[in-house]
């Protein structure tokens, strides 16, 4: 399984995303670590989280060379696209990273998520539309299990919002590979 790095400002949700995906993956019994990297300033500074999600046994928790990228900014994307291994996938924030050229050697797939998140009346939801178009690569986890995953992460935090499955099928379908083009 990949080793993955989700990334943005404070408040975008990624390490929420992060955990998600951790959580989906212990779900499915797999080993997982997660370990968040974010500035004093929470909202608005850096943040991201090393995902590791394997089968086996996890040597080390730090990811050095990076097989998914969920950039959801253009400092993410400038600080960790040279880590991706080369077939790697990036997905990308459209709304915020415009106007850029991406490595030739990667599969990257954009997606609207903040421009989703607002559409469906979500506006904290666009980490959930990133995993949307995550789920889109078939790189991780079957859609529906990436999907409950989401579900059941918030549930067991006592909160039920539908508009996160709506904000998830919207950033399925959304998606596109610009390496089809």
């Amino acid at each position: 399984m990949p080793d993955i790095i989700c990334a943005g400002f404070g408040g975008q949700g990624v390490l929420t995303a992060g955990l998600i995906l951790a959580k989906t993956g212990m779900n499915n019994d797999k080993n997982v670590t997660w370990i968040p990297s974010y500035g004093s300033e929470m909202r608005g500074g850096t943040a991201n989280c090393n995902l590791k999600i394997s089968d086996g046994r996890i040597a080390s928790p730090f990811v050095k060379k990076i097989d998914i990228l969920v950039a959801m900014n253009t400092p993410s994307v400038d600080k960790f696209e040279p880590m991706l291994k080369e077939g790697g996938t990036l997905v990308v924030n459209e709304t915020l990273v415009k106007y850029r050229k991406f490595r030739d050697d990667v599969n990257v797939v954009m997606v609207p998520a903040t421009d989703i998140a607002e559409w469906t009346k979500n506006p904290r939801g666009a980490n959930i539309v990133m995993l949307g178009a995550l789920a889109s690569t078939g790189k991780l986890f079957d859609h529906g299990i990436m999907l409950s995953g989401v579900n059941e992460f918030f549930k067991s935090k006592g909160k039920n919002n539908p508009l996160n499955a709506v904000c998830f099928r919207e950033g399925m379908n959304k998606a596109r590979n610009l390496n089809e083009y």
